[in-house]
């Protein structure tokens, strides 16, 4: 990432004057920015009208997780959504709205069931809560016909989805690894499996996340489940019970969604559950490697997460348009290149390798190598009342 503000509070002001884009890395100010953030946040959070383009070609509206897309700290803007509104003429609001998956649903569940406008045209969830939007009937299908650079370009490891085979209404934007993290200066003994984070010296300083199939999986995998396989109420339990130990012995600090990465950068947090790609953002903002990525000895859960539309969305034309640009294998390793999560666009390895930043091509948690691919693994889907039945009970140990 590209975040080293000499003056961090006026550099702070300065995006918010320009992007109006409230998300973590705001967040984690404190309360000497309170009432800018306050008085901004009444501010529509998106790339919107000062972007480039002249909207002849229409607007859409994205809603994406927060460390998603390239993003320019000097200019306040993210460089290839630019480059797409300059081309295309589409202006583009960007909403950082994703927190985790369940709270972002739940703020739209209404407008989705009743088919009526969101606020977005597309968003990109992961496909464990597609799923669940696909059952009832809740999104667009897409023409695969109008976006020749995703059927070209799409990556085996995530062109079949269970849920959805053909990807119809689902195409991946990015994929990940869910693993551990450790803070390198604080905790140098470092962590290999999840049953490590329980360590006495790690009382209170760690963190779960609150995507229950993320946390669940890994525990899972050291508890020899075949994740991929015919689980079912037993291991959810067995697994679920080292969750309930680990916070009601305070273990464990925090359970939260993208917002755990402030409690890594406040040092609350020394070690816990992660995302891949976060970790590479968050030693870059610090210039030096604080925190350390690991995939388990036991093996890592992957996730994808993909563009999906609602019922109710206004630019379906522009859309399509958008998401074929993103699998342009040159825009494709610009985006990878600052977000470091797992690409979906095939040619976005050999586009790396030719761009300013070439060692990235040689990067597993972006272009998993076989060792690496064969610790990761993709949990079985959850049928809808396996879903319910396991949210709650994931819930209430967390006190929910």
């Amino acid at each position: 990432m590209h975040r080293h503000p000499t003056d961090p509070v006026v550099q702070e002001l300065i995006r918010r004057a320009r992007s109006a884009q409230l998300d973590r890395r705001q967040l984690l100010r404190g309360a000497s920015l309170g009432a800018a953030l306050l008085g901004a946040g009444s501010l529509a959070a998106c790339a919107g009208p000062s972007g480039p383009g002249d909207g002849s070609g229409g607007t859409l509206r994205w809603a994406n997780w927060t460390y998603y897309l390239d993003y320019d700290e000097d200019a306040g803007d993210w460089p290839s959504l630019n480059q797409f509104m300059e081309q295309s003429d589409i202006r583009v609001e960007y909403f950082e709205d994703i927190d985790d998956n369940k709270t972002f649903v739940a703020k739209i569940k209404d407008q989705l069931k009743l088919e009526q406008d969101t606020g977005y045209d597309v968003f990109v969830p992961s496909d464990t809560t597609i799923v669940r939007l696909l059952e009832q009937n809740q999104l667009m299908e897409f023409e695969r016909s109008r976006m020749p650079n995703v059927d070209a370009q799409m990556i085996d490891m995530v062109q079949n989805a269970s849920f959805d085979p053909d990807r119809t209404w689902t195409i991946p934007y990015q994929a990940g690894m869910t693993g551990l993290v450790y803070n390198t200066q604080r905790y140098p003994k470092g962590v290999r499996e999840v049953s490590d984070l329980w360590a006495p010296e790690l009382a209170g300083k760690v963190n779960l996340l609150t995507e229950q199939d993320d946390t669940l999986a890994l525990i899972m995998l050291e508890q020899g489940v075949d994740i991929e396989g015919d689980w079912g109420d037993d291991e959810f339990e067995a697994a679920l019970d080292v969750v309930r130990q680990q916070i009601g012995s305070g273990q464990v600090a925090t359970v939260k969604g993208n917002s755990y990465t402030q409690d890594l950068q406040q040092e609350t947090v020394w070690a816990g559950m992660a995302w891949s790609g976060d970790i590479a953002i968050l030693n870059e903002e610090a210039g030096e490697e604080i925190w350390r990525f690991v995939v388990p000895d036991s093996g890592a859960s992957v996730f994808v997460d993909s563009f999906a539309m609602p019922l109710a969305t206004q630019a379906f034309d522009q859309v399509h348009e958008l998401i074929d640009y993103y699998y342009e294998p040159e825009v494709a390793a610009q985006v990878a290149a600052y977000v470091q999560y797992v690409t979906p666009v095939a040619g976005a390895r050999e586009a790396m390798a030719a761009s300013d930043t070439p060692e990235l091509a040689e990067n597993p948690l972006i272009f998993p190598d076989e060792e690496m691919s064969q610790r990761i693994f993709d949990m079985r889907a959850l049928s809808a009342q396996e879903d319910n039945r396991y949210s709650q009970a994931y819930q209430k140990v967390l006190g929910n």
